[in-house]
């Protein structure tokens, strides 16, 4: 029963991965700054390292990873369309909603680390640990440029 809370728990963080590499794909195509642009792909580049790690994870559990996004990701990405339309591609707006992304991501993140025993693996935990990290670097470089408008 461990290996397969474990497997769910990786296909739950795989999935808020695609979600963010989603929204980050939407804030590049609404963003008109080069330097949000660039972040943005920087950003979506983070999920795809962590996602990548963590499908290894579940095929070594003989687990199948998860494919596709959660529905509260789809809303997130439609809102922001919304929002960046009504605003007309303003960049505190922007901003605002990724950070919104962020701090979801990070609370399941915390959920699964926190909440969910997985297995006890150090190795599993370190590498949950070292993305929520990247992660949380990811989230303030987002909260800064914020700050900064």
């Amino acid at each position: 029963m461990e290996r397969d809370k474990t497997i769910e728990a990786f296909n739950t963080l795989i999935v808020i991965n695609n979600d963010r590499i989603e929204g980050y794909k939407t804030a590049a195509g609404e963003a008109q700054e080069t330097d949000l642009k660039k972040l943005f792909a920087d950003l979506s580049q983070t999920s795809i390292e962590c996602r990548k790690e963590l499908i290894a994870e579940v095929h070594k559990l003989g687990g199948t990873p998860e494919e596709g996004t959660h529905t509260s990701g789809k809303f997130f990405r439609a809102w922001m369309d919304v929002k960046a339309a009504l605003t007309g591609n303003d960049r505190k707006t922007i901003l605002e909603s990724c950070e919104y992304g962020e701090d979801v991501a990070l609370e399941t993140y915390k959920k699964v680390l926190v909440d969910e025993n997985i297995d006890g693996n150090l190795p599993e935990k370190a590498m949950l640990n070292k993305q929520y990290a990247q992660l949380k670097s990811d989230h303030n470089k987002v909260k800064q440029l914020r700050d900064a408008m």
